[in-house]
């Protein structure tokens, strides 16, 4: 009422307002009007619309979400955006704990990069699938995820794990061999129990009970199976009830886990099969017929070792799921003759080995044959005749070998590498004595020329080649791990930010460049410019491949990642020491690489580009400089996919109380400075043309040189000379000589002369010196050098040792 009384009010005034300016009876009508027009619109309005509702918001109760989510058959975890576990139903907390959250549930490598994956995928496209294996210890051995978004904002991941179907093989092979499975094995002669690493026995078949009981429905679960066996004084082992009377026994251990697959558990924690029978039948000896064989069939499908059965006219009967996977055909069915597995040239030698093994009495034995789905390599296949099931027949065994297959690979890859390593580092050292006699002789050449004359520029054509050379040279050593490396302790990501602007110039706008670093890297001891070099050649090469298909866009992906102990374990790496690393990885969208030139992509002049677009060094470089740096790379690629290097690089951990960057030997540089003085030079080099161009060079600075051909010629010399009251101020020397080497002869002139200061040339790695000379004020050359390089450096070496 009084909102009401004081709008008539402000109304009447302002009509009072308006007639007192304008003194407009019209004018003042028509503005009242208006405004009473517009006040009644704006109370029906204001009636039409509804009272605000106050939100009535309360926080989540998670105990209701808890008791949501309860679920036997499956467990369900809640995690944040941030990866934090928010809730978990007890299935869940039973397998994986209350600790850890996914995607990180410290579970093997591949487990925990297919989680990583799924969790991406979700958060991009709402949801994702994967497939895992287990904890060590835990059952079921694979589990199936899938997560998905949920929440207001979707800020929470919602992962359901639920056991595959495999993991209750192990429960279905006990109710089977308590029941038709046993009676059929009983009926080929064979009496079954299912022991447990204790030695207990957790389930037998009817007939093994009988007989290790005797009663006819005895049960003999729980009893200790060592404990129902007796060993008489030959030494067989029969029933312990028969008093070592009865016949002998032969008992089969079958494992129930195969210790060649990564994901099936622990060996030694799996129960056995333990199968009993007569020493004197064999397999099913006497039983009747060949009705044992689908019983025998179902025992043998529920095994993860790849078995097979074939008649003596060499078809195939049944084959498990294992025998095909190993045979590289998965999923398919077993063909007609065990022979279709196989290459065109090994199908004889095969068919005769079965037909041999089935006529002849029952043994065993092993042939190597190559399978056409996996020609690569030849595997082992394991015969054994078998008796007892009717006619005649011939068990084979065939393990899944592809895991040591890439591991013999890789070993053959780094044996071979390693070969060509030391090849490619002589060629170099030897190239490089010839280029400094090349590069001091256009030195000389040019003191004697100046700007303009006709030889001038023929000369200094001939020092550019020699230098291009040279770094050629260069980049062999690096391949055979003798270059000269500076190496500090670093940050991996620090080295790929340096580098990053510099590679998205190089890559073209057409390629994507997504940059991704783990958490907590380890810091790593390596050369930076080295590794600067490792990571632009990479994405050039990778470059390379994405401009040579379609519209030459794609994505280089440069990531860092930590990786463990528990993961280098993982990778059963025969390579690969146990240890912490921080891998760099490169990955593209290219087109790929073959398989058959995957092996060769490290090799030095091995290149796949045309002609006059590479020299083949660019991967060999890398090559060399990680393995060089403690390191090892290795390259996986699918052909329409792209391909990924992967480059590991150990964790540097530091002894407590040392200096990081201390010298590893006392091989020091040499400082800049200036040398006015002379002084008496012993020059020592078995190169001829190297020999006189530094003695040419130190010369006419005005030293005054003696020189000699070899580490024993040079030893003479200063024996000599110190006899004869003379010396000399330095020495002057290669490191590789016949006979008595650089370092040798040092050792043997400070013993004449102490202190005696040693400048070596060597075209190998200074770090490699370091370690194999260990000789106090000693300096370093590297070579190949000019004129003036070596001038200037013997001026510093006298300029310190005069201080």
């Amino acid at each position: 009422m009084t909102d009401g009384l004081a709008v008539v009010l402000a109304l009447l005034a302002s009509l009072a307002l308006v007639w007192a300016l304008t003194d407009d009876r019209v004018l003042t009508a028509i503005f009242g009007g208006t405004l009473i027009g517009l006040g009644a619109l704006a109370w029906f309005f204001a009636r039409r619309r509804p009272d605000a509702v106050a939100p009535d918001y309360a926080p989540p109760d998670w105990s209701v979400t808890v008791a949501a989510i309860e679920r036997e058959d499956m467990g369900i975890a809640i995690t944040d955006r941030a990866g934090r576990l928010t809730c978990a139903n007890a299935r869940f907390e039973a397998t994986f704990g209350v600790v850890a959250a996914p995607p990180s549930l410290g579970l093997d490598a591949a487990s925990q990069d297919r989680l990583a994956s799924a969790t991406r995928l979700a958060l991009r496209d709402g949801q994702a699938t994967c497939e895992i294996a287990a904890p060590a210890g835990t059952v079921p051995l694979r589990w199936s995820v899938g997560v998905r978004r949920a929440g207001r904002g979707d800020d929470f991941l919602i992962w359901t794990f639920a056991p595959l179907a495999a993991a209750d093989s192990l429960d279905e092979l006990v109710s089977r061999l308590t029941g038709p499975l046993g009676r059929g094995l009983a009926r080929a002669g064979i009496l079954a129990a299912l022991v447990e690493p204790d030695g207990s026995i957790r389930a037998a078949s009817e007939a093994f009970c009988e007989r290790a009981s005797g009663l006819a429905e005895g049960d003999v679960a729980g009893s200790d199976f060592v404990e129902l066996l007796a060993r008489d004084e030959n030494a067989c082992i029969g029933w312990a009830r028969d008093g070592g009377g009865g016949e002998p026994l032969v008992i089969y251990p079958v494992p129930l886990v195969d210790p060649d697959q990564p994901d099936a558990g622990d060996p030694e924690a799996a129960p056995t099969l333990m199968l009993v029978m007569s020493a004197a039948q064999g397999i099913g000896a006497n039983a009747g017929g060949s009705a044992a064989a689908p019983h025998l069939e179902a025992l043998l499908g529920q095994l993860p070792l790849g078995l097979a059965m074939a008649d003596r006219d060499g078809r195939l009967l049944f084959a498990n799921p294992a025998f095909m996977r190993a045979a590289g055909r998965e999923g398919q069915e077993p063909p007609t003759y065990p022979t279709d597995l196989v290459v065109r040239e090994d199908k004889r030698a095969l068919s005769e080995a079965i037909r041999r093994f089935a006529q002849g009495p029952a043994t065993a034995g092993d042939i190597a044959v190559r399978l056409s789905a996996i020609s690569d390599d030849p595997v082992s296949l394991s015969l054994a005749g078998v008796r007892g099931l009717g006619d005649a027949a011939v068990l084979l065994g065939l393990t899944d070998t592809s895991e040591e297959t890439r591991l013999k690979r890789q070993v053959a890859q780094a044996t071979k590498m390693q070969a060509v390593g030391q090849l490619a580092g002589g060629v170099a050292h030897d190239f490089n004595n010839v280029l400094t006699a090349i590069l001091g002789t256009c030195d000389l050449m040019l003191m004697r020329h100046t700007p303009g004359d006709s030889d001038y520029d023929d000369i200094q054509q001939i020092r550019a080649n020699s230098n291009r050379a040279a770094s050629l040279t260069r980049q062999l050593l690096a391949f055979s791990r003798q270059q000269t490396l500076r190496p500090e302790v670093i940050q991996l990501p620090d080295v790929v930010a340096d580098v990053s602007q510099m590679l998205r110039r190089l890559i073209g706008e057409r390629i994507e460049l997504v940059v991704k670093h783990d958490r907590d890297l380890g810091p790593v001891r390596a050369d930076p410019t080295q590794l600067e070099q490792v990571i632009v050649n990479l994405c050039v090469n990778a470059r390379d491949a994405m401009q040579g298909r379609g519209d030459g866009s794609g994505k280089l992906t440069l990531s860092t990642r930590k990786v463990l102990t528990t993961d280098v374990r993982a990778m059963r790496s025969e390579i690969v020491p146990a240890g912490d690393y921080t891998a760099l990885i490169v990955e593209d969208t290219g087109g790929g690489i073959a398989p058959d030139v995957l092996g060769k992509i490290f090799e030095p002049f091995f290149t796949t580009k045309e002609q006059g677009k590479g020299t083949g060094l660019g991967l060999s470089t890398v090559y060399g400089i990680v393995k060089q740096s403690g390191g090892f790379i290795f390259a996986e690629s699918e052909l329409g996919k792209g391909t990924r290097f992967i480059v590991y690089l150990p964790v540097h951990h530091a002894a407590p109380g040392s200096v990081e960057e201390r010298p590893a030997a006392p091989i020091v540089e040499a400082q800049p400075s200036q040398w006015a003085g002379g002084g008496r030079i012993l020059l020592v080099e078995d190169e001829v043309t190297v020999r006189i161009i530094a003695e040419r060079a130190l010369v006419r600075q005005g030293y005054e040189v003696t020189c000699a051909e070899d580490g024993e010629d040079g030893l003479a010399i200063v024996e000599e000379s110190v006899a004869a009251g003379g010396g000399f101020d330095l020495v002057v020397s290669d490191v590789v000589m016949p006979s008595l080497d650089g370092p040798g002869m040092a050792r043997a002139i400070r013993r004449i002369v102490p202190g005696m200061p040693v400048l070596f040339m060597s075209g190998y790695a200074e770090e490699q010196l370091r370690k194999e000379i260990g000789l106090a004020n000693a300096w370093f050359m590297p070579k190949p050098f000019s004129v003036q390089q070596l001038s200037e450096k013997v001026g510093d070496v006298l300029a310190q040792t005069a201080q």
